[in-house]
């Protein structure tokens, strides 16, 4: 296959991907028409979710290019454009949501919580007091006296009252 044709195909499939479903659904003017594209991609397709109602095929994402084309075509600005779909759908219709307190609580909430948690942490250690390996309590150290004498007297009897093996050998 030679390169020219190769670059044909290519082309051919890249102007198929952008063109709308339905050629009619174009605008006839090209600024309002690559307008609407640009909004297309900053709009979030209800089905689908992870898509903008440029890539899907899901028919509320075609009718939501239909409503977005009438709204350029009416001369409304990009911004009452998105307001109009905001008050329909809600913000989650927005690929890239404004800046919100709602909006700030959930992304910043993952993060107080993790913080706090360190907080927590880093209070129940301090409060904590410090136990000392080296230095044994009096009852320890009458414990662990009792326990050796103990060890050390079962030892002698055990050698003392046990006979030596005899030898075969």
């Amino acid at each position: 296959m030679s390169l020219a044709r190769l670059a044909t195909i290519t082309s051919a499939l890249f102007l198929l991907a952008n063109a709308a479903a339905d050629p009619s659904d174009q605008l006839t003017n090209p600024t309002q028409e690559a307008r609407a594209r640009a909004l297309f991609r900053q709009v979030r397709c209800v089905v689908c979710q992870s898509e903008s109602i440029d890539e899907s095929d899901a028919d509320i994402a075609r009718d939501l290019r239909q409503l977005v084309r009438h709204e350029v075509a009416a001369g409304d600005s990009d911004q009452a454009i998105k307001a109009s779909l905001v008050q329909r759908y809600g913000e989650f219709v927005l690929l890239e949501p404004p800046f919100s307190l709602g909006n700030a609580a959930l992304w910043l909430t993952p993060f107080v919580v993790v913080l706090a948690g360190a907080g927590v942490i880093l209070f129940r250690r301090r409060s904590r007091p410090a136990a000392s390996a080296d230095e044994l309590s009096e009852t320890e150290s009458a414990r662990l006296s009792a326990l050796i004498d103990n060890g050390t007297s079962r030892r002698r009897s055990a050698t003392v009252a046990s006979p030596k093996a005899p030898n075969m050998g």
